[in-house]
């Protein structure tokens, strides 16, 4: 039997007395909907809470501006930008995405919710989708750079608090798996991209030349508002509720999420959650120093951090931001390169769904040090060949480094791309002491902003002057990655909270 969608009202000293869960007979928290709307809201209710929050247009945003630097319109209105001009467009989005983690995702996502973190997120990313889309004239530059600031902003924001949400509801045994669902949103997002840039490609007569790239950029507005749609219906973390104080309701929301088990089981795991927060409240710190200063804190930080900057030193940011450009270079035409592209990227879901199947089960470890192998390979290739066969004289060999491409992206989607955020769910979003959790997300999330805004940068003029040598960079990249992954890093599969605090424990007086 199908339930209501959860109280719209998440924050206790606004929410009714009467707006209790489930509600009262009679009483309908989506009131107003007509019939009809009111059946739909609630048939999808079960597939609002596992997935609205992975309807993301993050990689949609990363993907679209990958498409429109091949766009003709686009080009004329710069002026044929520059490679360094290039570099700066697709870099200035991390300096946002940077800003926002180190002084607002995690303050915001911890003081109203991980849900309406999210929702808010969400909207700031439509406002810089408009600055970029509406760039004309001779301001068309700085309205391309505000528009990825204030997108990477909204981004980050949604990028801390999706994550935090989804690893805080997740029971332990499946939690990798849901946690990579978020990332099938991201290449899902990412595909949705390039198709768009593709079906574009053929519109470029008439008001096609100006608008195409436009209306490519602003079609990412439709999955924002069908997550802003949904989050409404979405129940709060429970985990965030019990440190926030508020026990029933917490109950509540955990009753919720995992459909009316036993009492006795959810009793079970509230009173984990609950003695697990208790102990971290009791021993926490709200100062950022607590990071940096105390041993176990610590010992988790500089792993994500670590993890976070190697998912974008790999060579990822190159390839999604520059993925067209790269297959030209390989003889490729604007419009099979754009199609290229769309099947790439395509491929990249149905690989990111084998690894929701296999992390859990071969372990977040293995498939980090595997990826990271199929990068280097893919890479190493890809720089060998083409000074083997300059120019593209041998068309064989271009094919060659693009069937290598494709094999990079599967290294990277059962690798870093969903592994860099589970590795950190589990080291930071859910054993961090109760005030310096998001502030510990949000350090370690820049450490990558900080990694793409020296690949995004750094790629296009290295193309520019050492053309393929500078795959040979990213494959070292990938193989110190290995080395590091296999010294440094333990396995977390399976491991609930409690045991992972264990891993990390570094004073035995704590223990307990």
């Amino acid at each position: 039997m199908l339930r209501a969608p959860y109280h719209w009202v998440d924050n206790p000293d606004l929410q009714s007395t009467s707006g209790k869960y489930p509600p009262a007979s009679g009483q309908n928290p989506v009131a107003g909907l007509d019939k009809f709307t009111t059946t739909v809201a609630l048939s999808v209710r079960k597939r609002w809470r596992s997935r609205a929050s992975r309807i993301r247009d993050r990689k949609y945003n990363i993907g679209i501006l990958a498409t429109i630097y091949v766009s003709p319109g686009f080009v004329k209105l710069l002026d044929n930008p520059s490679a360094s001009k290039q570099g700066l467009i697709t870099a200035i989005y991390y300096l946002g995405t940077w800003t926002s983690y180190v002084f607002l995702a995690g303050p915001l996502s911890d003081r109203i919710g991980r849900r309406w973190s999210t929702f808010l997120g969400a909207i700031i990313v439509c406002i810089g989708a408009a600055f970029q889309a509406g760039a004309s004239g001779q301001g068309a530059l700085a309205m391309m750079i505000v528009g990825r600031i204030v997108c990477g902003l909204g981004t980050a924001i949604t990028s801390t608090a999706v994550p935090l949400y989804q690893s805080e509801i997740s029971p332990a045994r499946q939690r990798g798996r849901f946690v990579v669902m978020n990332h099938i949103g991201f290449v899902a997002g990412l595909a949705a991209a390039f198709w768009v840039g593709y079906g574009m490609s053929y519109w470029t007569h008439g008001t096609g030349f100006n608008l195409s790239w436009r209306v490519s950029i602003m079609v990412q507005l439709i999955p924002a508002l069908l997550l802003c749609a949904g989050l409404p219906f979405v129940p709060e973390s429970p985990r965030w509720l019990i440190e926030r104080g508020h026990f029933e309701r917490a109950k509540q929301s955990l009753q919720y999420i995992r459909d009316y088990n036993s009492v006795d089981e959810i009793q079970q795991e509230l009173d984990e959650i609950k003695e697990n927060t208790e102990y971290h409240q009791a021993n926490s710190i709200s100062s950022w120093r607590a990071l940096f200063t105390d041993s176990d804190l610590f010992a988790r930080l500089w792993r994500v951090a670590l993890l976070q900057f190697m998912a974008q030193m790999c060579g990822s940011t190159a390839m999604k931001y520059y993925l067209p450009t790269n297959f030209i270079a390989l003889g490729l035409g604007k419009e099979m390169s754009l199609l290229a592209s769309g099947i790439e990227s395509s491929l990249k879901v149905g690989c990111t769904v084998i690894e929701m199947l296999l992390i859990d089960r071969a372990g977040r470890k293995t498939t980090l040090v595997l990826g990271s192998a199929i990068m280097a390979v893919a890479l190493l290739i890809n720089g060998a060949l083409p000074l083997a066969y300059p120019h593209n004289i041998n068309h064989v060999s271009d094919y060659a480094c693009v069937v290598f491409i494709f094999f990079f992206s599967f290294g990277y989607s059962i690798g870093f791309g969903p592994n860099s955020w589970v590795y950190g769910a589990e080291l930071v979003r859910k054993i961090f002491p109760t005030y310096v959790r998001a502030k510990g997300l949000c350090i370690s999330a820049s450490a990558g902003s900080v990694g793409s805004i020296i690949v995004a940068q750094f790629w296009p003029i290295a193309m520019q002057n050492i053309q393929s040598r500078t795959y040979f960079i990213f494959m070292a990249t990938n193989i110190a990655a290995i080395v590091l992954i296999l010294a440094f890093f333990p396995e977390t599969k399976g491991k609930t909270l409690e045991e992972l605090d264990n891993i990390f424990e570094t004073k035995p007086s704590n223990a307990n």
